[in-house]
């Protein structure tokens, strides 16, 4: 089997397993990652949401072998202790009711302020409308992304 490189959270690894192994399998089996959580495992709830190279994506249904020298960011290397502005308006918005859902929704947000440091309400609800709330904690959501989006790094 051919060796596959990449970067999880900054560090160095290389899998030469079943290259059809989805992402999600490998973080949370063979790195013990398990803030990154199944659901669906189809690709359609968004509670797997990694991100590959700054793109949030669906490690569900992200297969090994598209890995090669790719950068993975996980809810672990999100913002150690808690001290991303994401991760401080949730605990502040009290955003989580449930919480299964909720490492999905930051970094499907990381990804949304990434990219646009002060996003609409518009845009908000367009970045996050692929990610589902069981809960329906949507406006509580789109609070912490607003308060977020104000704070400083």
């Amino acid at each position: 089997m051919k060796k596959i490189t990449f970067n999880v959270n900054g560090v160095k690894r290389s899998f030469s397993g079943d290259p059809d192994m989805s992402l999600l399998w490998y973080l949370r089996e063979m790195l013990r990652l398990t803030g990154t959580r199944y659901r669906c495992r189809k690709g359609r709830c968004g509670t797997c949401t990694v991100h590959i190279d700054g793109e949030a994506v669906r490690s569900c249904i992200t297969q090994m072998k598209s890995l090669a020298g790719k950068s993975i960011l996980t809810i672990e290397g999100l913002g150690a202790g808690g001290e991303h502005p994401l991760q401080k308006a949730w605990k502040k918005c009290r955003v989580p009711q449930c919480g299964y859902c909720q490492n999905g929704q930051l970094m499907r947000a990381a990804a949304l302020l990434a990219k646009n440091p002060h996003p609409t309400d518009l845009e908000i609800e367009e970045a996050m409308q692929r990610n589902i709330c069981y809960c329906g904690t949507y406006k509580r959501i789109r609070q912490g992304i607003k308060l977020a989006a104000g704070m400083k790094s």
